[in-house]
């Protein structure tokens, strides 16, 4: 009989104790800084609350852009190996243009955009645009960042800040990080008004920050080219634009991420 109760009593002990592990352990395994001090590390945050990407030009179609007040795109934009390639017109009427722009409006946001200029050609990416009847180009209300072969187009010796990667006539790159000729060219470009700021990262390398609205982007445009202009860069929200300078350029993996 002793032996029995002797048997009993260790049994319910061994039960007791691996409950009180099995407790520990959910407890441990449900923090997941607890797991990470064990050597296994939190999960990664998730993709919203990294905010999300939004393709613009996948190399299949040309579904999100038009030309500036215009439809559609016209036959100088053709698609090839997944890339937008613009070819000027042999011959085109006096004013003719085959700017891009998108048919969204954005205000904040990071556009990523790969780019490949033709030798000695001239292109850039605007924002803040918008098609008003009087304004003849997409430049007349959208700042750029300029597309350039910075070797041998003659707008490279007109000052650093008509270079690749410039906001043009505003603001010069820091260093010349272009690829050759031929070559791709990763450009992000950030604007957001909330915090009033811009930057521009070619190739992995900042190269140019910025205000976007206010005192002082109103003297950097007092200072350029545009200065009293009724529409450069007076408007946050707008839509981005491609253009045509009157050189073959390509543009691929175009994406955006909204900050709003």
């Amino acid at each position: 009989m002793k032996n029995l109760l002797y048997t009993a009593l260790i049994a319910m002990l061994i039960v007791g104790c691996k409950d009180k592990t099995d407790k520990k352990s959910m407890e441990v395994d449900s923090d997941p800084m607890a797991n990470s001090e064990k050597g296994t590390p939190p999960p990664p945050p998730t993709a919203a609350a990294e905010g999300e990407w939004k393709v613009l030009f996948d190399g299949t179609n040309f579904d999100a852009w038009k030309r500036y007040k215009e439809d559609g795109v016209g036959e100088a934009w053709k698609i090839e190996d997944g890339a937008m390639v613009f070819y000027p017109p042999k011959e085109r009427k006096k004013g003719e243009k085959y700017n891009l722009v998108t048919k969204e409006e954005f205000t904040n946001f990071v556009l990523s955009v790969d780019w490949k200029i033709s030798e000695g050609g001239n292109s850039g990416i605007f924002w803040g645009v918008k098609e008003i009847e009087s304004l003849k180009e997409a430049y007349h209300s959208g700042p750029e960042i300029q597309v350039l072969d910075n070797e041998k187009h003659p707008d490279a010796k007109n000052g650093t800040t008509h270079q690749a990667g410039a906001l043009y006539d505003m603001v010069a790159p820091s260093e010349d990080v272009t690829k050759p000729v031929g070559e791709w060219n990763t450009c992000v470009i950030t604007v957001d008004h909330n915090t009033n700021q811009g930057n521009v990262v070619l190739n992995g390398t900042e190269v140019a920050s910025f205000p976007v609205h206010g005192e002082e982007w109103e003297a950097m445009i007092a200072k350029s080219k545009f200065k009293g202009s009724e529409h450069f860069g007076k408007y946050k929200t707008g839509k981005l634009g491609l253009q045509d300078h009157g050189d073959i350029v390509s543009y691929r993996n175009i994406k955006i991420k909204v900050l709003d």
